[in-house]
């Protein structure tokens, strides 16, 4: 399984993935699950994925080497976000068939292309797809419930953008500690609004000093809470 999240604020975007693909006593794997399309100073989308992975991988190797042919449609010479989306949702169904129904996948994509805001969208294995909006200004795919509560409680289409990045990384913090199936390390972007700007990519590992930190610090923040808490008088 997996957990990835993204958010569409006023002044920019979060994206964040785990990497674990096969959760067990013998086998676990890794694969990176946030890809990033640029064409600099033109447009930066991002594509984040959930699913079956053998599903995924061809969505994304089909997408990457249509990019090497400007004769036909693909993600770097689409007009529009609509389109790419489009296009993504199109590639995706077209992989299902092929492969069988039962080999699913969903998958984020936000960016920005110039003469456009940003944009995010949710795109099912239908191929049909939702867009974010002021009033749901995030989604979230794979193991999803335990990263919500917190999503829900805290984020705002105005909250700033690193607040908004110390609350997806709480958001997977809570999924790692209560689903095996998710896992280290992560691949997480920030994404500034008219910058085109694909810089802000970190990877996480278990020895990442900030996110060990926060880490510790929501969970003793937690329990010093609950001990707060007035006695019961039910």
């Amino acid at each position: 399984m997996t957990y990835c999240v993204a958010m569409r604020l006023d002044r920019g975007m979060i994206f964040v993935s785990d990497s674990r693909t096969n959760a067990g006593v013998d086998h676990i794997s890794s694969f990176r699950k946030l890809q990033v399309f640029q064409t600099p100073g033109e447009r930066t989308l991002v594509l984040q994925s959930a699913g079956n992975l053998a599903t995924t991988q061809s969505v994304i190797s089909l997408l990457r080497r249509d990019c090497q042919d400007s004769e036909k449609p693909n993600l770097l010479n689409s007009a529009s976000l609509y389109d790419v989306v489009l296009l993504v949702g199109q590639t995706l169904r077209e992989v299902i068939k092929r492969d069988g129904e039962e080999f699913s996948g969903t998958l984020l994509l936000g960016g920005q292309i110039r003469g456009e805001e940003s944009r995010l969208f949710q795109i099912y294995s239908q191929g049909n797809f939702i867009e974010a909006s002021v009033d749901t200004p995030y989604f979230q795919i794979g193991e999803s419930k335990y990263g919500k509560p917190i999503i829900d409680r805290v984020l705002r289409y105005d909250t700033p953008l690193e607040q908004a990045m110390q609350c997806a990384l709480i958001s997977m913090d809570s999924t790692l500690a209560s689903n095996i199936s998710v896992g280290l390390p992560l691949d997480v972007m920030i994404y500034h609004c008219d910058s085109f700007d694909d810089s802000r990519q970190y990877h996480i590992t278990e020895s990442h000093p900030y996110f060990s930190q926060i880490r510790q610090l929501w969970s003793r923040g937690l329990h010093s809470v609950f001990t707060q808490l007035p006695p019961l008088t039910l």
